[in-house]
């Protein structure tokens, strides 16, 4: 899978969001919130183009000190909610 084209990260008043560019924007007209964890992936994600979630578990347990087990599960929880919210393909 992959982040889709058009969504980036940034940072507003502290906060870490991401927010559609273009015709994106307009279609997207939100802001999705992400806390330090999620936002750090999502820069990951990015950098690698093409990813899967255990490419990101194993990318958050070299980062931090977190099980396999639990970083694929936080991973899993991560990437579904951006699926929910269209803004991974």
């Amino acid at each position: 899978m992959k982040l889709k084209k058009g969504f980036i990260l940034r940072e507003v008043c502290g906060e870490h969001v991401i927010t559609g560019e273009g015709l994106t924007a307009v279609n997207f007209g939100r802001l999705l919130a992400l806390n330090e964890t999620a936002a750090w992936l999502w820069k990951k994600a990015d950098e690698m183009g093409d990813f899967t979630i255990e490419q990101l578990a194993d990318k958050l347990c070299e980062e931090y000190e977190v099980s396999s087990d639990v970083a694929k599960a936080d991973v899993t929880k991560i990437v579904e909610q951006w699926q929910k919210e269209g803004v991974v393909e």
